[in-house]
């Protein structure tokens, strides 16, 4: 019996398992749902009030780390739930974790947020 390698032969069946994994996140994970949407709204908001290229940079990156924070935290609630369904409380810890890394990462970009935006809805 021929066992499944798990390394891509090119850089387009890599992309192609990559972007798999973004659709699966989309369609699993109401957090991301959400997540996008904020976004969206942001860049609509950016766009109103004519962000500067830099200010732009911020923003981008600032998403960016949300969605792969959101998208860590899935990875590894899926991992830790292959290891065992039975409740555990070292699981449970590493899940929670995981979960508060997005919760910060989500609160620095809503302040950042504020910083970029404030200054200018206020003028």
């Amino acid at each position: 019996m021929e066992t499944k390698k798990w390394k891509n032969r090119n850089f387009w069946e890599a992309l192609l398992h990559s972007l798999e994994g973004i659709k699966y996140a989309f369609h699993t994970e109401r957090n991301l749902k959400i997540q996008l949407l904020i976004a969206v709204l942001v860049i609509i908001v950016g766009t109103i009030l004519k962000l500067t290229q830099t200010q732009w940079l911020i923003l981008c990156l600032n998403i960016g780390m949300v969605l792969f924070a959101e998208m860590m935290n899935t990875a590894i609630e899926i991992v830790l739930d292959l290891y065992t369904e039975k409740y555990d409380e070292k699981i449970k810890r590493a899940k929670d974790m995981a979960s508060g890394a997005v919760l910060i990462i989500a609160i620095i970009s809503a302040i950042s947020g504020c910083i970029l935006f404030l200054p200018k809805m206020l003028n």
